[in-house]
């Protein structure tokens, strides 16, 4: 029995051109036969690279050819959405294909494997990401809302908008800011989901560490809460200073959300700590965890109501 020749080692793992196998040796016989997949015309994936379909670095991997088989395109919407890695619920982002993006003076790319989308461009809306051309975060985050919620949107922009932990995350500078979320609106005038983006614009804000954060805030003013401090720092005294989620300082409230990493051992200590802290400083701390978050944070919000209630905080109307 005769088998296949091996590929070359930068060809053996990840999706490539037929050109590039041309470039690299491999005839065109080669590429005909022998754990060879071809998910699009002008593409080959290795069947055997081990990498399931929805792994992040093999969706890098595919959509890299397919941007540079297609002139003038780029990986965006869904595709987009998920190697940034973006916060939120994006609905058929778990759907198969590579969505690719095309100006408007040229067709649509129309090929097997990939969903094909048009619009304006501007130099700046297209990057590079693993090798491949992706629109830029912030283009995504509006080529995605014509999908997403307004809560969704919001998730997304606080997303962008959080400035990092320079010595955890190695970047110093938040993704975008509002003014370069304001200026994408301005720029596509009358785009799909436009509306739902102004609206998102609105509702984000500075200092949400995580989706769940931002829809606990969400939540909470849309019941007629005060407006809360978002991760700002507070003074407790004797030098101590607290970092809470959401903060209502005039009532002497905080709130925390716990998430899974609020289970291990050393976490508790802390939060045993944290809440020592604001307990002898005279505030109510309000922890909030996943089950609290369930029927639009109803709970949540049960329990946040009930402490500011005790610190005479009056609903209107």
């Amino acid at each position: 029995m005769k088998y296949p020749s091996p590929l070359p080692d930068h060809l053996s793992a990840v999706p490539f051109t037929v050109h590039e196998a041309l470039d690299a040796g491999i005839s065109r016989d080669r590429l005909k036969i022998g754990g060879l997949v071809t998910p699009s015309r002008g593409i080959r994936v290795p069947s055997d690279d081990g990498s399931g379909p929805e792994c992040l670095m093999r969706l890098a991997q595919l959509a890299r050819p397919h941007t540079l088989v297609t002139r003038l395109s780029a990986a965006s919407h869904a595709t987009a959405f998920l190697l940034r890695e973006f916060p939120g619920f994006l609905p058929g982002a778990d759907q198969p294909g590579v969505h690719i993006s095309r100006p408007d003076a040229v067709t649509i790319a129309r090929r097997r494997g990939v969903v094909g989308h048009r619009g304006q461009f501007f130099p700046d809306e297209i990057v590079e990401l693993h090798g491949a051309f992706v629109t830029s975060r912030v283009r995504t985050w509006l080529d995605i809302a014509r999908r997403m919620s307004v809560d969704e949107l919001t998730v997304v922009a606080d997303h962008l908008l959080r400035h990092p932990r320079p010595e955890f995350e190695g970047r110093s500078a938040p993704h975008a800011t509002l003014d370069e979320l304001a200026d994408m609106l301005d720029r596509h005038k009358g785009t799909p989901g436009i509306r739902k983006a102004r609206l998102a614009v609105e509702q984000a804000r500075v200092g949400a560490d995580s989706a769940p954060e931002t829809r606990l805030r969400l939540a909470l003013a849309r019941r007629g809460f005060p407006d809360a401090d978002v991760n700002v720092p507070v003074a407790l005294g004797g030098g101590i200073v607290r970092q809470p989620d959401l903060a209502y300082p005039e009532f002497r409230v905080a709130v925390e959300y716990d998430g899974e990493g609020h289970s291990d051992p050393a976490q508790v200590l802390r939060d045993i700590s944290r809440d020592e802290d604001f307990a002898a400083a005279g505030w109510i701390l309000v922890r909030i965890g996943k089950t609290h978050m369930e029927n639009d944070a109803r709970a949540a919000a049960r329990k946040v109501r009930l402490a500011l209630l005790a610190r005479g905080w009056s609903p209107s109307g």
